[in-house]
Order: structure tokens, then sequence, then C-alpha cells
């Protein structure tokens, strides 16, 4: 069910939320870009009576909120449509902050009253019964979060410049943003392909002529360049270390993960169709970071923006406004065997890509192993888990990709809630500051595919295990998690789209025995 709270009463395709306000009332606001909720309230102060008594909340489920008491056959408060909110009932009263009315048949809070009738309520359980039946078969253990998870992806859905998009929350990130839809499309390629190849096309249809993938695609254009920048930078911004001035402009993107996310979509729902159509944005992307994105030429890529990297507040940032952690060339060696998959299936010569694939690491190995590790420059003395991502590669020397392992599997971050986004001994270790300590769901599953993709499967099985027991164990679908206490970490957004996706994706996988049928009975997400 929804609290209110942390879990609103929101609908697919629509920008208002109700929520409980401290005072026991319950309050309506509109989601949009970058802006708090509190500054786009329509209505405040909700209660409902009958006579003189006050209607609580009896419960709220993703197609109602019940008012009762007991007494009374109570009210019930549904959508009418995406922009249309109404209370349903007879012989009650609704007051809020500057009204009053009675509620004799149809009250319509918010928007436009539906036609005389209407099966509002009807209307509504049907479409949640039809999304939750499509919902990714899961165990039985991880069921009620896999619900709450479904729900999530579902009322994230609304319309950006007329296209149904996958945002990341209605909780101010009110946005297509680059990566986040890549890891949204992983888990709607399990029931609605089509809806995720979408994502894709959104973002690409929005490409610079450069090749850049935008940061963001938006309510009023895209986010494509920056002088933002976040907070650990700014304290530093005169240091400027391993790098020259910010300057007025610098374009930000997100990881070049696009091929990887296509590739999952192909091999789940088959469709040459739309990797001909992609090849060619995808190509100029991959372009992009050695052509626009390596400033030092030294072939290997650099991400010039801490928002490029997705990892916006990392102590990686500390030194300066550009890094060239073991990530990003990591993922771009990926995209070049992905690129050749995908050439493969179209007839064209997949070689080439191979073996740019393949000259890719050994130009890492080359230029940042250590003997010990992949060292970022300019910051080398701090550990994040981006230490491991060249495992994602699956192209690494046994001896390197073993020592890799041993490291990510080490008490400085395996614990009963890996992995912490700074290794547990750094003195900046922080379990509740955003890139600092937390875990994220994202860095999990990426370490989740390099493992595998390097033949460490049993690892990966019990870092999926772990992962999968952390998010049903914590209470919520967040943005990150104290690794310490498995709950949401300090400032963490709450109905966080890729945590659901992603949790969606490692739940209904089944390479244990964890995993059970599920079975026919209702989920309580509807009942």
């Amino acid at each position: 069910m929804l609290d209110l709270r942390e879990r609103p009463f929101t609908e697919r395709g629509s920008r208002l939320l109700v929520m409980a306000a401290d005072d026991g009332s319950l309050w309506i606001a509109r989601a949009e870009y970058e802006t708090r909720l509190r500054e786009t309230s329509v209505l405040t102060g909700l209660r409902v009576f009958a006579g003189s008594r006050e209607l609580p909340v009896r419960r709220a489920l993703p197609d109602r909120v019940e008012f009762a008491d007991g007494v009374t056959d109570g009210v019930t408060l549904a959508f009418a449509d995406p922009d249309s909110i109404v209370l349903l009932g007879t012989g009650a009263r609704a007051v809020w902050d500057g009204g009053e009315a009675a509620v004799d048949g149809c009250l319509t809070l918010v928007g436009s009253p539906p036609p005389a009738g209407a099966d509002v309520l009807g209307a509504a359980a049907r479409r949640w019964r039809d999304w939750f039946d499509r919902m990714p078969a899961v165990p039985d253990d991880l069921r009620e979060r896999a619900e709450q998870a479904w729900w999530t992806l579902a009322v994230n859905l609304v319309r950006i410049q007329g296209r149904e998009s996958l945002i990341p929350s209605k909780y101010g990130y009110v946005g297509l943003w680059n990566w986040d839809s890549y890891f949204h499309a992983i888990a709607l390629r399990h029931a609605d392909p089509a809806l995720a190849r979408e994502q894709i096309r959104i973002l690409l249809d929005n490409q610079r002529p450069d090749g850049l993938i935008p940061d963001v695609v938006h309510d009023h254009g895209v986010l494509a360049e920056t002088t933002d920048l976040p907070r650990s930078d700014l304290a530093r911004l005169e240091q400027h270390v391993g790098g020259g001035p910010i300057g007025p402009q610098v374009p930000v993107t997100k990881p070049p993960l696009t091929a990887w996310a296509v590739w999952k979509i192909h091999e789940r729902d088959p469709d040459p169709g739309f990797l001909a159509e992609v090849y060619e944005p995808l190509v100029r992307s991959q372009e992009w970071w050695f052509e626009h994105s390596d400033p030092d030429g030294d072939g290997l890529a650099e991400y010039l923006h801490p928002y490029s990297s997705g990892l916006d507040d990392s102590p990686i940032w500390d030194h300066g406004p550009r890094a060239e952690p073991p990530d990003l060339n990591s993922y771009l060696a990926l995209q070049y065997d992905r690129l050749a998959d995908i050439a493969a299936v179209l007839g064209r010569d997949q070689g080439i890509w191979r073996d740019k694939a393949q000259a890719l690491v050994d130009l890492m190995v080359e230029r940042r192993w250590n003997g010990s590790r992949f060292v970022t420059r300019p910051s080398d003395d701090v550990r994040t888990p981006l230490d491991f991502m060249p495992l994602f590669t699956g192209r690494l020397p046994a001896e390197i990709a073993r020592t890799l392992v041993d490291g990510l599997t080490s008490p400085s971050f395996w614990a009963e809630r890996p992995v912490p986004t700074v290794a547990f001994y750094d003195p900046r270790f922080d379990p509740d500051a955003m890139w600092r300590g937390p875990v994220w769901l994202n860095v999990n599953y990426l370490l989740i595919d390099g493992l595998r993709r390097s033949g460490y499967h049993e690892t990966a099985d019990e870092l999926r295990a772990r992962t999968l027991a952390m998010v049903r164990d914590g209470g919520g679908l967040y943005e990150y998690w104290n690794p310490l206490t498995g709950g949401r970490a300090g400032r963490a957004t709450t109905g966080f789209g890729w945590s659901a996706a992603l949790f969606l994706d490692l739940a209904q996988e089944r390479p244990s025995s964890v995993n059970a049928p599920r079975d026919s009975a209702r989920n309580s997400w509807t009942t």
C-alpha cells in the first residue's frame, strides 16, 4: 500500500501527487522539472468530514485513497484522468485551505469533472490490474518490494515534450535523464520492449550533430552544456588540479552505456529494424568521446565535468572538475563490442569494432594499471568501486581480473551490504553522503554484469543476493542506501526509477535456488 509520504498517490502520466502533511491533512502538488513540490502546491489542508466527524485515511492503494471511520460507508479519492482528481461518496463534506464543498456523488478537486455516469473507480482498478499483470515474475520473498518497484516505474511515466518518458522521480527529477533511461529500459524490456526502445529513441532524437547525447531532456529543452558544479568542486574551483579553468560552458552527458542498453533490449525482444535505426547514432556517440573528450590526446577519454560521470559529488572530483576514473574507458570498450554485435546482426563488418575494443583495453592496462589497481588521474588516492569497472570489459588478462575481484571482495568493499561508493576504511567514507559511501544499485548492477562477463559467476551471484536482500529489507526504493544500516541514506530521493528498474531485473533472474515460481495470488498493491 501507499504511505502518502515516500509513496504518494499518483498515476501513470500524471504530474499530480497527493501526499500526507504533518498535521494529518492531505495536499496536492504538481511535479515540475527542477522545482520543489512545496513551490507547486495546487491544494493544501484537505480533510473529509461526515457531519462533525473527520474521516481519516483508511488505506491508500494505487487506484484509490479510502476515507472511513467505521460508521459511514466512507469517501474515495481517485484519478478521473491524469490531470483530474475527484472525491466520490455521499453525505460527506470536503474542507481545504480556502475552500469547502459537499461530497455528493462526484466532487472534482483538481482538473475537469468526469463525464456523467463515468465508472471512475472501475476504470482506475482496471488500469492498475492490467499494469500489475505485466510485472515480471519474481520469487515470493521479493514480491512485495517488486510490486512496489513495478508501481514506481508506472507512476514515473510522464510526457516530456509530448513523448512518454520514464523519469527518475516525481520528487524533483522530472526529466528524461541520460543513463537513468538505460537502466529504466532494462526493466521495461521485460513487459513493454516498445516503450523501452522509446526511451532510447528520445535521447538519440536529441543527439547533437557532433555526437554528444545530452544529459537531460526536459520540458523546456535539453541540458547538454553547463557552468554548474556540484558541492565538492565549488570549494575547490580555484585549484583546477589536472586541468584548466572549466570555462563558461562545458558539454555534459552521461556514461556511454547506450549500446549496452540497446543490446539488452534486443536480447529480450529482437528487432533488427531498431538496431539499424540506432546504429549510426551510436557510432557518432562513441566517436564523440575520443574526438571531443580526450583533451590530452592519449587515446583514453576523460570526463570533462562531474555531471558527465553521473557520480556528481564523488571525492574523485575533490581535486578539480576533470578526471579519468577507470569506468569510462571500460564502458567505451564494451560499447565497441556491442557495436560489433549490432553490426553482425546488420550484416556489417564487426571486426573493426572488436579490434578497437581490445586495443582500448590494452591501452588501459599499459597506461593505467600500476600492478595492483587501475589508477585515476588526478586523484589517485581515493578508492571507489570504479576501480573494479574494467571487469565490465570482459577482456582483462586473467591475473588482473583476479586481482580486481580480490580487491572487490576484501573488507574495504565487501560486507553484508556491499558495495560502498567509497572504501569503508577511507577517511572520506560517509555512509549518508551522495557518492561518498552509500550503496547505489546501478553501481552494484554494473559490477554484477562485469563479474559475469569476466567469468566470476559465483561472486556475481553473491553480490546479487546481498543487493536484493538489502533492498528487500531496507524499507523502500531509494536513490541510495546506507551500507551500515541498510536503510535510506541521508537525503536520498524515494521512489527512484533506476533502483526500481534494476531491482526488478535482478529479482526476475533465476540463477540460484532462491527463485520460486510466482503463484497466482493477487498482489497486495491492488487489494
